[in-house]
């Protein structure tokens, strides 16, 4: 029997520095039956050149060009939308990451072995090593989670169930893909945790307890602005809104909203007296706002007032815990 054909989809802008690795690990995989598409975002570098180069060499690979320039989520729906109609798996692949070789083979080997799996994962590493191992909650063994569970364990914060990351990291079913006409949400950073939860309530999840992806994380990348600006608190407070009630009993939504709200307005108290600019608080004010918990100013000054005062009394301490809880407020306890 032949094998399924995998669609693997890379966005790329102004990726010339990283490019290569990323093509070479495709080609270097043990898994043959693939095809890629480069989806160039008007890239001003060498990126084009680059991808046409790999096209007129192999006959699998093939290029995208944007007319015009989109964002990051956007530009990864429109990958999503080149996959072949004869693709049993998409594999998404970030620009600047790799594959290990095994990677596609292990994957759909799991995937076709567990009809139910529709989002296949595996252990990953980072550029930075301060960022640790991918999915490091995962229970040894275990080759299929189901997916309500793992909802219930994000919306939870149960970190010994930890799956939600970037797209490079994960394989999804493509029926799954091609059932949502724009498969990430685009005005969400945290796109790929929202729609792990559209498709982990209906489906399972498949984990392969191997490395099977690396992945970078530039200084400019979206997993940085998310760390400068925050976007995690904000983002759990929406998923809980959101998906709570599908998941959690009553009790449980309004213990985690409980917590969300005072972890963030701790970090929002801590954040002012660091003279933050007006994009930093209409983004979070706007975020509130649409998670139907409007900014709250007499709420606000008085975590100003015990941070100030915590800075008076144990000064260290307080900032480290603050630190932890922005840390923890990451899906998973890391970027994503």
């Amino acid at each position: 029997m032949q094998e399924p054909l995998v669609s693997v989809v890379t966005p790329v802008y102004n990726g010339e520095r990283h490019l290569r690795e990323c093509i070479e690990s495709v080609l270097a995989q043990t898994y043959s039956r693939w095809d890629l598409t480069l989806v160039n975002n008007c890239s001003t570098d060498r990126t084009l050149e680059i991808a046409r180069e790999y096209a007129a060499r192999d006959p699998r690979i093939r290029v995208h060009n944007n007319e015009t320039f989109v964002r990051v989520i956007e530009n990864f729906n429109t990958a999503f939308r080149q996959i072949s109609p004869e693709s049993r798996y998409c594999k998404p692949l970030a620009a600047d990451d790799m594959l290990m070789p095994e990677c596609l083979e292990q994957m759909v080997r799991l995937a076709e072995e567990h009809p139910s799996v529709a989002i296949v994962g595996a252990y990953g590493v980072y550029s930075r090593p301060e960022l640790g191992v991918y999915c490091r909650g995962v229970p040894y063994g275990q080759a299929v989670v189901p997916g309500r569970e793992l909802c219930r364990a994000y919306l939870l914060r149960d970190r010994r169930m930890s799956v939600t990351g970037a797209a490079t990291f994960t394989l999804f079913r493509s029926d799954v893909v091609r059932s949502r006409p724009a498969f990430y949400n685009e005005s969400n950073f945290h796109a790929d945790s929202e729609a792990y939860l559209e498709v982990l309530e209906h489906h399972d999840f498949g984990f392969v307890q191997q490395v099977l992806t690396f992945m970078r994380v530039e200084a400019e990348s979206l997993t940085s602005f998310s760390e400068r600006v925050n976007t995690y608190l904000p983002h759990r407070l929406e998923v809980l809104v959101k998906y709570g009630p599908k998941h959690l009993t009553p009790e449980e939504l309004e213990r985690e909203i409980r917590a969300a709200l005072r972890e963030y307005y701790e970090y929002l108290g801590w954040q002012f007296t660091k003279g933050r600019d007006r994009e930093f608080w209409r983004l979070h004010r706007g975020k509130l706002a649409a998670a139907g918990y409007p900014l709250s100013t007499p709420r606000l000054a008085g975590h100003v007032a015990q941070y100030l005062l915590g800075l008076v009394v144990r000064p260290g301490r307080i900032v480290a815990a603050l630190v932890d809880r922005v840390r923890q407020a990451a899906p998973g306890g890391e970027p994503a």
